[in-house]
């Protein structure tokens, strides 16, 4: 107990347990739509621009996380662009936009200058968070939040039903395109939580244990952002007192966590 008093009263983990919740809301509100819609992969493309666009800073001096939200939402309008052009082929798009994360990532990374600071956000390093990064998520979480709640209906319909979503009058394109620019947020803001290798596990994760409980979507929701608290707050403790990357410890917890939810229900 004294030693998570003693953690806990230092202020850069006061900031990294202040990000970590909202990391921790955010992810399975954009998870839960990207999962029922069979869009995971749309996770790990966005990841590896948002990487590219850490890479970009530290090369040039700019903040890592700006940069990366510039390049996901970059990345963001190629894949809707993509999945416009080929309507048929539309996984092709989070190929292309994957590859083209990783090009520029591989490039970029060798002028950095600092390997410590791109590691980070590799695997994660919530506890180097910084006040002007903390405002920065602050600011692009409530954007999130406030975006998914007035887009919530629509985002129903069109998870479960995307032609009778047309049907009703809902602009599937424009809801389309807005989700995936906010999903490219989500990404870019959680790389420094978890890392941005392993951001996709924590939007999908949780998501995956509320649905072994969870009897309807709005439920699904509320159980998944409860488990992604418990994961990253876990997560946080266990890694700083065992000196652990937090990212890899966070989504270790939570596939251990559903290995059991899943025996569980088995059982059932």
């Amino acid at each position: 107990m004294d030693i998570l008093i003693d953690i806990f009263s230092q202020g850069y983990m006061q900031r990294a347990f202040f990000v970590a919740l909202l990391i921790s809301i955010i992810t399975p509100l954009i998870g839960n739509v990207i999962v029922l819609k069979r869009l995971s992969s749309i996770g790990d493309a966005l990841s590896h621009s948002s990487l590219a666009g850490v890479a970009v800073g530290l090369c040039f001096g700019f903040n890592p996380i700006i940069s990366a939200i510039i390049l996901s939402v970059i990345a963001a309008l190629i894949i809707e662009y993509i999945r416009g052009a080929f309507p048929n082929y539309s996984e092709m798009a989070t190929a292309v936009v994957l590859s083209f994360g990783v090009g520029i990532a591989a490039i970029f990374s060798g002028f950095t200058g600092n390997a410590a600071n791109f590691d980070n956000f590799l695997f994660g390093s919530i506890i180097a968070t910084s006040i002007f990064d903390l405002y920065t998520v602050i600011i692009m979480s409530v954007i999130v939040i406030v975006t998914v709640l007035i887009l919530f209906r629509e985002l129903f319909y069109i998870t479960f039903d995307e032609e009778g979503a047309k049907l009703s009058g809902v602009s599937v394109k424009r809801i389309n395109l807005v989700f995936t620019i906010v999903t490219a947020v989500v990404v870019s803001i959680a790389a420094k939580t978890v890392g941005a290798l392993v951001i996709s596990s924590l939007m999908i994760i949780p998501v995956a244990c509320a649905m072994t409980v969870s009897k309807s979507y709005k439920s699904n929701v509320m159980l998944s952002v409860l488990f992604a608290m418990f994961f990253t707050v876990s997560g946080l403790v266990v890694s700083s007192v065992y000196d652990l990357k937090p990212g890899g410890t966070i989504v270790l917890i939570g596939i251990i966590v559903l290995l059991i939810l899943l025996c569980i229900s088995k059982r059932r």
